[in-house]
C-alpha cells in the first residue's frame, strides 16, 4: 500500500512541478477537486479520510490505496494551486518589457485565479500552517518564489522611475490587498478580475488621491499653482 501512494503522489507532485496540468491524472484531479471541498467546509481538522472518500465516491481502503493521510492531500491540494498561479504568471511575463505593466500583470494574474478558484483559496488560507516536515517546507519554497518574483517586479519599477520605499513593505501591503478577495467579493455588486485587477494597479501604483479629476481635485490644483 505505501509503496502505490508514494508512486501516485510522487509522480502527481512530478507533473505538478512540471506545469503538466493538461496532462494530470483526471482521477487524481477529481480526488483533489473533492477534498477541496470537504476542507473548505470542515476545515482540515474536521476533516476525516472517511468524509473524503466519501465525497470522491471512493472507499476509505481504495483512499488509502492511493494516500497514506489527508496531509498528503492537503500538500498536493497546496502545491498544484500555488505552481499553477506561479506557470501562468511567467507565461504572462514573457515578453513584457515594461515594470509599471508588469506589476499589474502580476496582479491581474493573482486576483483571477483567486476569483476563480475561491474554495482552493480558502483552504489555502485558512491551513496556511498545516503541513509539516517536508511537506511544509517544499510549499514555503514555492511561496517564497512567488514572492521573489513580487520583490523583483517592484525592484524594477523602483529603479526604472528613480523611486525611494521599502520594497518589502510595498509588496507586503499589495499581498494584504489582494489575499482577502475571496471573503469580500460579491459577483452581483463588484467588478470582474480585470476591472477589479486595474483599479487595484490604480492604488497601488499611485495611490487613492492619485487618480482624484473631481473639482476638488482641480480647486486644490489651481492653490497649489498659485502658490507656486
Amino acid at each position: 500500500m505505501a509503496s502505490r501512494s508514494s508512486s501516485l503522489s510522487d509522480r502527481s507532485s512530478a507533473q505538478i512541478s512540471a506545469g503538466e496540468g493538461s496532462r494530470f491524472d483526471r482521477r487524481l484531479a477529481k480526488i483533489l477537486e473533492h477534498a477541496t471541498e470537504v476542507f473548505c467546509e470542515k476545515g482540515y481538522e474536521g476533516a476525516s479520510m472517511r468524509d473524503l472518500s466519501r465525497a470522491s465516491r471512493m472507499s476509505l481502503a481504495g483512499l488509502y490505496y492511493y494516500f497514506d493521510s489527508k496531509e498528503k492531500l492537503l500538500y498536493l491540494i497546496q502545491k498544484y494551486t500555488f505552481s499553477t498561479i506561479l506557470e501562468r504568471l511567467r507565461q504572462r511575463l514573457e515578453g513584457v518589457d515594461d515594470a509599471e505593466q508588469r506589476v499589474r500583470i502580476f496582479i491581474q494574474n493573482h486576483l483571477e485565479y483567486f476569483l476563480a478558484n475561491q474554495k482552493a483559496v480558502k483552504v489555502l488560507s485558512h491551513e496556511d500552517d498545516v503541513l509539516k516536515n517536508g511537506y511544509g517546507s517544499e510549499i514555503a519554497g514555492i511561496k517564497r518564489e512567488y514572492y521573489r518574483i513580487c520583490l523583483e517586479l517592484v525592484d524594477e519599477l523602483k529603479r526604472g522611475q528613480g523611486l525611494e520605499f521599502s520594497s518589502r513593505i510595498a509588496v507586503l501591503s499589495l499581498f494584504g490587498m489582494m489575499n482577502w478577495i475571496y471573503t469580500w467579493h460579491n459577483p452581483r455588486v463588484d467588478a470582474d478580475a480585470g476591472e477589479l485587477a486595474r483599479e487595484m494597479g490604480d492604488i497601488f501604483l499611485h495611490g487613492v488621491c492619485g487618480g482624484r479629476s473631481g473639482p476638488q481635485s482641480k480647486r486644490a490644483s489651481s492653490a497649489k499653482a498659485r502658490v507656486m
